[in-house]
């Protein structure tokens, strides 16, 4: 017997009906996705005390200060970055001062600094109240290293890298000015960026900002009490060039300098207590760059996953990785020791280290098919070097 289709609906009842059936399907394994934002030209006071509170995991243990960078050829990668069109977007990172460099050349639309050490989270808000009282490199330096400015003889805006270290070398540190600093710039921290700091920060604080006011542009790395005379000085990192002798530092260009303090101003350096491999302090950075439509351009890692890998914990940083928003272009930038990988192909005479990029998505692949048994397999494989 012969089946007569049913009689479709009406025009007017399938208008009716398209939205439940839309509503369904959106409900259908979960909730619908949430309105997307635009990315923020600034933050407010209050939105950015509430991601450095909020994002924040419990502070961790690290054998350094790490108070300035101990990586000679961080500026090795820099034309590789901007050759791959490495620009806009957001930018992770992880210790000091290198970060304000690679903001500078990236040019991101906001940047998150994410450090296992609550000291490193407090340091960094330091670097911003200096940034937001010093309009030039030169009123920067001073503030840093507790060195007035004479009122005359100042140098010009553009004065080279090697012409500021050569100015701050004649100039005394003075005490008086240390305390009133110390003073300001924790007042800056608690009441303008609205961020409590307690009794042991404040004493991470105070060490942080007298051993650049003891150490000067002499300050170098120090690991368990020890400095190395193989360790860059804050002096060196400021003065280094490039692949072809050109200086690199964010201290070295008046434009660089600008466009890193303009992001601070804004509050869009964003530091954060976080572990790579922690359950919070990533995919809450991830969270938050899809909520204003971002997605990740560069994450500086330093030499992080070596340290995953020998606490057994690099699956929860890849873990973490896949929470990240990215595109083909979203690129990692490693610092890897050349005690490590002493036989790289990429390793330079004369340094330490060995500055890498690799392809996020890459390297997502690659931890899928279970290509990274060990770090050396992860520095080895699939890495993009300096040209």
């Amino acid at each position: 017997m012969a089946c007569r289709a049913p009689k479709a609906p009406s025009g007017r009842l399938r208008v009716a009906i398209l939205p439940l059936l839309i509503g369904s399907l959106l409900a259908l394994g979960g909730r619908q996705r949430p309105k997307l934002s635009a990315p923020p030209e600034s933050l407010s006071a209050a939105e950015f005390a509430r991601l450095v509170q909020d994002i924040s995991e419990d502070g961790g243990y690290f054998h350094s200060d790490n108070l300035i960078s101990n990586e000679t050829t961080y500026l090795h990668i820099v034309h590789k970055l901007q050759d791959m069109g490495a620009t806009g977007g957001a930018y992770i990172g992880v210790g000091p001062e290198q970060n304000f460099t690679y903001i500078a050349k990236v040019k991101p639309r906001i940047a998150f600094i994410v450090d296992i050490r609550r000291q490193a989270m407090v340091q960094q808000l330091m670097y911003k109240a200096i940034f937001q009282l010093a309009p030039t490199r030169a009123e920067f330096l001073s503030l840093l290293l507790s060195k007035p400015l004479p009122k005359t003889g100042l140098p010009a805006r553009n004065a080279s890298a090697p012409d500021l270290i050569a100015f701050f070398r004649k100039i005394s540190v003075d005490d008086a000015a240390y305390q009133a600093n110390l003073a300001e710039i924790r007042k800056l921290i608690k009441e303008g960026f609205r961020i409590p700091l307690t009794d042991s920060d404040n004493n991470g604080l105070e060490y942080i900002y007298k051993s650049f006011k003891s150490d000067g542009l002499d300050i170098t790395y120090q690991m368990g009490g020890y400095r190395s005379a193989y360790f860059p000085t804050l002096g060196d990192l400021i003065a280094g060039t490039d692949l072809v002798g050109k200086p690199g530092s964010f201290l070295a260009d008046p434009d660089d300098y600008d466009f890193v303090r303009g992001m601070q101003r804004k509050n869009l350096i964003i530091p954060i207590v976080g572990d790579f491999a922690g359950k919070k302090a990533l995919a809450g950075v991830g969270d938050y760059l899809r909520s204003v439509s971002l997605t990740v351009t560069a994450f500086y890692t330093s030499n992080v996953e070596q340290y995953l890998f020998q606490n057994g914990v690099f699956p929860g940083f890849a873990a973490n990785v896949h929470k990240l928003p990215i595109t083909e272009r979203s690129l990692f930038i490693r610092s890897v020791p050349a005690r490590v990988a002493y036989s790289h192909p990429a390793l330079r005479p004369g340094h330490m280290s060995i500055a890498l990029l690799q392809q996020v998505n890459v390297f997502l692949q690659d931890v899928d098919g279970g290509h990274y048994q060990t770090y050396h397999d992860l520095v080895t494989t699939h890495y993009i070097a300096a040209d």
